[in-house]
């Protein structure tokens, strides 16, 4: 079956930024019913290339091609409310001319996104500022929709309905995001931006690495054999799919016993209080907050943001808040970190804690500062992490820069760059309680990637609030879920969890106003049982497979990378790369076998009494 007739392509098309070619002779089309992302690494164009296919960029080559009769939005990541003095107008231009008087439909997209359509744009929050954009773009009923990180500043309720809205969507569809389960649950075929070209493939985002470890895998070769000059460029790259994912292991492991040890100091008892006692004694305390609550006086009346919580959290816990917009996240986590008093109920904090925040404005850089008097603003080459010494070189190198950029000014770097700047400095600041108030808005993936690996990797305490569903599953041992009524609830391990722990919608508005902590993951019911035989065998040998396949990895890489090989004996080489290719995929393979299983038999388990 051929497929369908495309109703927007680009043919050929070229964009030169800076006298750089960001991509050149690129070819793209989308179809009605496509649903597709498109990735990349921050800075190879992504965004430039979607508002190319929006006609905003003329291209300097190459053609833009739409189907008659076909409309387009386009959904930047920043909106221009210039010249707009509502929210109505700046909705309302997003009908087509022709449709101008269609006012039911700009009214039924405010109602639902929830915005008042009076309020001058201005003067929106960055949440409001985006579901503004959304209505723009939606209420045109559009055949095309070019969504440029959708779900940036908005809230989970808000995302899952963008989800259910753009499912039931019958046209074409494009998206960036950083969002893993936005892009897991919507994208059906991925366009990949890499080095100036464009890989699609038919396969949704969940499938992506894989993907890209089979094209990394194909390029390595090539390069071996006629480029010594990509290695660079992609050291970090295969480090990034292969010897991360190895590291990840074990951090799973970690975290699925932080998450059993959380669940059973929510469930409570007197074992679970006398671990706590013993711990608190031996100085692992870090915030215990007994029935606290929180009103503030409003136009409409007295609102309550939360009322009658309590929860301990010890050293290395590391805890997620979640909520809608206005649910009042932020002011538990003062709360919780003392900054703000709760109107009743007591908190304690342990004793020499050392905070540090991580919050949504990002502490400014001085542009004309070099990476290393960021990092070393008293002088030397010498940066204290985790108590050590490291040369801001080789520190600089886990948050990948090249150590060619020590020297070069903050100016010059992209906005990824930066993000992952910030991050170096406040990971190197002395601390064993770490804030981050959504921390994701704005990160490109690689960023966020680097991001979770060094929170897993992280020994003290971690405050967490964030919308991104993926980040909180990977990284959290609890969640502390705001209904906006006052309730606040919480649950054993990330949001996948909350989502199977969580009373029905309908249950949770017929529940009276004190909160009763619900059953945790671990204490759930769950059917008895273990592993067949011949599973726990596998999962036991699993293990010592992964290393034979390591060490074999190492051992090839390092042969490969004699750079006279090929031409000393170009049989061993072929033969070498083949194997390669072949044991990074074994590799890859047992180790999702070994996620399955261990994830099978901790369910298995725990419902053992």
């Amino acid at each position: 079956m051929p497929p369908p007739a495309p109703i927007a392509a680009l043919q050929g098309v070229s964009v030169t930024f800076g006298g750089r070619p960001l991509f050149e002779g690129l070819d793209l089309a989308i179809a009605r019913g496509d649903k597709a992302c498109l990735v990349g690494r921050n800075g190879t164009g992504k965004s430039t290339l979607m508002k190319v296919l929006a006609g905003m960029i003329q291209p300097d080559a190459g053609d833009l091609f739409l189907q008659p009769g076909v409309r387009v939005a386009y959904l930047p990541q920043e909106p221009d409310f210039s010249g707009f003095t509502s929210v109505h107008d700046y909705v309302a231009a997003g009908l087509p001319a022709a449709e101008r008087d269609e006012e039911h439909r700009v009214e039924a997209v405010l109602d639902r996104l929830q915005l008042a359509p009076a309020r001058t744009p201005q003067g929106l929050s960055g949440g409001e500022a985006r579901r503004a954009a959304l209505a723009r773009t939606l209420v045109g009923e559009p055949d095309v929709m070019l969504l440029d990180e959708p779900t940036n500043h908005l809230d989970l309720p808000t995302i899952e309905w963008l989800e259910e809205h753009l499912q039931a969507y019958r046209g074409g569809l494009l998206l960036i995001s950083h969002d893993r389960a936005f892009l897991n649950k919507l994208s059906r075929r991925t366009m990949w931006l890499d080095r100036g070209a464009l890989r699609v493939s038919e396969r949704g985002f969940a499938q992506f690495e894989e993907w890209q470890a089979e094209v990394f895998a194909a390029d390595e070769l090539a390069a071996q054999k006629l480029d010594r000059k990509i290695e660079t460029e992609m050291k970090w790259l295969r480090e990034g799919i292969s010897a991360r994912r190895t590291r990840n292991m074990g951090r799973v492991r970690a975290l699925y016993a932080l998450r059993e040890d959380r669940a059973e100091r929510i469930k409570g008892g007197q074992q679970a209080k006398l671990a706590i006692a013993e711990a608190e004694r031996g100085g692992r305390m870090v915030i215990e907050a007994e029935g606290i609550a929180k009103s503030f006086d409003t136009p409409e009346g007295p609102r309550t943001i939360v009322r009658n919580f309590s929860t301990r959290i010890l050293r290395g816990d590391r805890v997620g808040l979640i909520g809608p917009n206005g649910a009042g996240k932020s002011t538990l986590l003062k709360m919780l970190t003392g900054e703000l008093a709760p109107d009743s109920g007591t908190v304690r904090l342990g004793t020499n804690l050392e905070p540090a925040y991580y919050d949504q404005k990002r502490e400014a850089l001085d542009p004309e500062d070099t990476l290393r008097r960021v990092l070393c603003p008293h002088g030397g080459d010498k940066v204290m992490v985790n108590g050590q010494p490291r040369h801001v070189a080789g520190y600089l190198k886990d948050f990948l820069f090249d150590t060619r950029q020590l020297d070069s000014p903050v100016k010059a770097l992209s906005g990824g760059e930066r993000n992952r700047l910030l991050l170096a400095r406040l990971f190197a600041r002395p601390s064993n309680l770490m804030v981050l108030d959504e921390p994701t808005n704005d990160l490109d993936m690689d960023t966020l990637d680097l991001l979770e690996e060094v929170l897993a990797d992280y020994q003290g305490t971690l405050l967490l609030v964030s919308h991104d569903r993926d980040f909180l599953d990977r990284l959290v041992t609890s969640t502390i879920a705001l209904e906006g009524d006052g309730t606040a609830t919480e649950y054993a391990g990330g949001y996948s969890d909350y989502l199977l722990q969580r009373p029905a919608r309908a249950d949770r508005a017929a529940a009276p106003a004190k909160a009763k902590p619900a059953t945790p993951a671990a204490a759930a019911p769950k059917a008895k049982g273990k592993l067949s035989y011949k599973d726990q065998r596998e999962l036991d040998e699993l293990p010592a497979r992964m290393d034979r396949l390591t060490e074999e990895i190492r051992g090839l890489e390092t042969l490969l990378a004699d750079s006279a090989l090929f031409t000393r004996d170009p049989d061993r080489f072929t033969r070498s790369t083949a194997r390669l290719e072949a044991a990074t995929s074994e590799l890859s393979a047992a180790e999702e076998r070994w996620l399955e299983l261990e994830a099978l038999r901790e369910e298995l388990e725990g419902g053992r009494g």
